[in-house]
């Protein structure tokens, strides 16, 4: 949550010639309602459920860059998939800074809680060690190493 998958994604799929799936847009695409209110009327299990099928589903495509949510890499068979299906770029940041680029984001499910900050902390010690074993990359969120990272894919030198 706030790493900037979104925002890689896209350049990646742009400078790779490539398109662009996000799979927040796609579930919400499918079930014609946004996160905030699947979360709402189906609580986190319920929308975990649903998160799971769609990437089952675009875990199957070829010629995609896929930004998936935050929360994805929490179901086994998800990580499975997306190990399995290409190559996996970890946005690594710090706690301190996805609160900065966070906190004021009033559309952000999981952080509805008495303390968001907490909560935020608490989310990013649970699946930091989920996304590190599923990523083939892990590249630091910051512009900088972003575009040290796409431009060595470009180059075929792959490092991060």
């Amino acid at each position: 949550m706030g790493a900037g998958k979104s925002t890689l994604g896209r350049q990646l799929a742009r400078r790779l010639s490539l398109r662009f799936v996000d799979a927040d847009h796609e579930l919400e695409q499918k079930l014609g309602v946004t996160i905030p209110t699947i979360f709402e009327i189906e609580g986190e299990q319920g929308f975990r459920d649903r998160e799971e099928a769609v990437i089952a589903d675009l875990t199957a495509l070829t010629g995609v860059v896929l930004a998936t949510g935050g929360g994805a890499v929490l179901r086994e068979s998800s990580r499975a998939r997306l190990k399995e299906s290409g190559t996996v770029v970890y946005l690594y940041a710090e706690p301190e800074v996805l609160w900065e680029r966070v906190r004021n984001a009033r559309h952000r499910p999981m952080l509805q809680a008495p303390d968001p900050h907490v909560r935020l902390i608490e989310l990013f010690n649970e699946r930091d060690p989920l996304y590190r074993e599923v990523a083939n990359y892990v590249v630091p969120s910051d512009r900088d190493a972003v575009l040290r990272f796409v431009r060595s894919l470009e180059t075929g030198t792959q490092e991060a």
